[in-house]
């Protein structure tokens, strides 16, 4: 797949693991070295703004979105390429999928859970197609994809929108498989009622 941007989803707070930290700044230099522009919610604290800092300095191009209430809140950043204020959240994550070619969670909280499943539900729908994937950090995501795993079980999630959200443990992993993504979301998101 061609990409040409990347929205990472991820924490406002660092987390109580350097780990997260040095995942999010490793993140950021791989997103730069590929040559590919970083979207992000344009924050300058916890995850966000380490992302953000790494990407930058690493010579690349940086997309901040956030809305005008969380400007002071988040702490926007003022060094980015371009950083766009949207009035609502509802508008920033539409900005953001409008700039972006993939999605990509790292380790994050409620606001981080909320974006990624609007991207795999969206994906679900047919409204976009592009890859939404996890950096699994040492197991973060296993309680997550459990969950989905459930919900297919439980026949609430089809088991052909499975591959809609991948979780992969290290960033080589993760970028390879945004890059030989193909979507394959059924044309129906409920399964066939019998009667």
């Amino acid at each position: 797949m061609e990409l040409e941007s990347i929205c990472v989803f991820c924490g406002a707070n660092p987390g109580v693991r350097p780990e997260y930290r040095a995942a999010a700044e490793a993140f950021g230099r791989r997103v730069a070295d590929e040559g590919l522009t970083l979207v992000y919610g344009g924050g300058n604290v916890g995850l966000m703004g380490a992302v953000a800092d790494a990407a930058l300095a690493a010579g690349g191009r940086v997309k901040g979105v956030i809305p005008g209430f969380l400007k002071d809140k988040e702490v926007a950043h003022g060094g980015l390429s371009e950083l766009i204020v949207t009035e609502s959240m509802h508008q920033r994550k539409a900005q953001m999928a409008a700039h972006s070619d993939a999605f990509v969670a790292l380790p994050g909280g409620f606001g981080t859970f909320e974006e990624l499943f609007e991207m795999v539900t969206w994906s679900q729908l047919h409204l976009h197609k592009k890859p939404v994937a996890l950096l699994n950090l040492n197991g973060f995501y296993d309680p997550l994809m459990a969950l989905i795993d459930k919900g297919i079980t439980e026949g609430f999630i089809r088991e052909d929108n499975r591959g809609l959200v991948t979780a992969h443990p290290d960033i080589d992993d993760l970028f390879a498989a945004l890059r030989t993504y193909h979507h394959r979301a059924a044309d129906r998101w409920l399964p066939t009622v019998a009667g």
